[in-house]
Parts: C-alpha cells; structure tokens; sequence
C-alpha cells in the first residue's frame, strides 16, 4: 500500500478494536470510505473478541475534514446526492446501533461530517489541537445529517451557534464544556496514552451491563434510520443548488 493510498483498518489487542480511517486529503471522507467504516464498526459490534473500540484517524494533524469536495463537486443528480450523504447517516447510525462503547481519539481539527463522527462516539478524548467547525451553510448545504449527533452531544444552543457561525473554528475547550470531549490534552502522545488506558480499564468491566448501558444512552433515538435518510434527501437535494454549485466551483 503506497503512503498516502486510503484506508479504514482494524487491529485487535487485549480486546481493544482499534479502527483508524485516513484519506491523504486532510482525513475527507468520500463514499468508499463511509462505507467501509460502517461496515468495519457493525462487524466490530459482533465479535465475542472486542469488548471496547477506539476511533481515530491517521497521521496527526486533521482528524477529519468532512465530506469530499471531490466527490461533492462531482454530484450531478438528487439521487447521487442522497446516496453519498447516506455514508454518513450510515457510519452515525453503525456507532448508535454497535452494542461496544466506542471512544473517540481526536488529534486535530474536524470539520463537517467529523464532527458528527466526534459527536456519535460515547466518550471522546482530544489534544488542545482539536477545534470544531460545522461548515456545511458556507458551501450552501448545513450540517443536515450530523445534526441529530452533533445536537445530542453539545444541545440545540451549542450545535445551532456552531452551524449558524459556519466560517469560526471553536476551541477543543469551548468543545470540552459542551460536552463533546470529556478531557483535552497538550499533546497527541497525553492524548494516547489516556485512550489506551481508559478503553484497557473498561475491557475489565462486564460487556453485558456495558452493552445495556450503551442502549440506555442512545434511548429516544430509535427512529434515527429514516430520521438521518430524510436529511441526506435534503442534502443531497441542496448540493445541486445553484448556490453550492457556483460555491464548489471556486474550491475546486
């Protein structure tokens, strides 16, 4: 595999599952990816040898900068549209339903679709580096799909100011007092050191009261399948709007 080729992989340890995606652009996340993400985070949920899963993404800078705009750029129907915000509706939908806590290692800043990756884990830990921004209105979008994440984990005021004030990055600490990241950390080796520790400590818990409790957090959001399919149709409808199209045109 050459360096900067595309991934989602998986390493098993002590009963840890750590899942790692990277995309050499800045950690997007286009449709192959989403795909292989959520599969990799369903088939996680039925293995007796996994007992907790730490998300992360490689190299240490961007933990994940949202949709593809290559892909996004290249969306020419509603059709095509709905199916490539689905990945998301998708990859959220994989970590509410995986019977395994999952925590979250963010290292950088994530932008869009990461920052409901960062919202859909159970308990997320950062660096001082990972600040916040839902940039979906300044492409002529909005964070449609996310939102339903985004707003369970920092409330209706938090995830609307952040959506509203799509050209601001907000720190990893202003992110810490929502309630997004439970600690942040001055550097990426902190940061790993506490992950690892923390999902060995809960490998030592019964997976059955864990499995229980996972279901109790997620309780109210059983009607998330179609809920989060509704809003890709809206997204995939607004991406070929004259406005995203001119808009994507000068990112490109």
């Amino acid at each position: 595999m050459n360096m900067t080729d595309p991934y989602v992989k998986q390493n098993i340890e002590n009963g840890v599952a750590t899942i790692e995606f990277f995309h050499p652009a800045h950690n997007s996340l286009p449709g192959d990816i989403l795909a292989k993400l959520a599969q990799t985070i369903t088939d996680a949920g039925t293995n007796d040898e996994i007992k907790v899963i730490v998300l992360k993404s490689g190299r240490d800078r961007t933990f994940c900068a949202g949709a593809s705009f290559k892909e996004l750029i290249n969306i020419n129907d509603a059709e095509a549209g709905r199916i490539f915000f689905s990945g998301f509706a998708n990859v959220i939908n994989a970590m509410r339903k995986c019977p395994k806590f999952i925590i979250g290692r963010v290292q950088g800043k994530t932008v869009g679709g990461g920052v409901g990756l960062a919202s859909a884990v159970d308990y997320c830990m950062a660096s001082k580096f990972a600040s916040i921004k839902l940039s979906e209105l300044n492409v002529g979008i909005g964070p449609f799909v996310v939102g339903p994440a985004v707003e369970r984990k920092l409330g209706l005021s938090g995830m609307s100011q952040i959506a509203i004030d799509a050209d601001s990055f907000y720190d990893a600490e202003w992110a810490r007092s929502k309630g997004l990241y439970m600690k942040v950390f001055e550097t990426n080796e902190e940061l790993d050191k506490e992950v690892i520790a923390f999902a060995n400590h809960l490998c030592t818990y019964n997976p059955e009261a864990m499995a229980e409790m996972k279901k109790a957090f997620w309780t109210g959001t059983e009607d998330w399948d179609n809920l989060l399919a509704e809003r890709a149709v809206i997204s995939g409808r607004l991406v070929l709007s004259e406005f995203t199209k001119e808009t994507l045109k000068r990112f490109a």
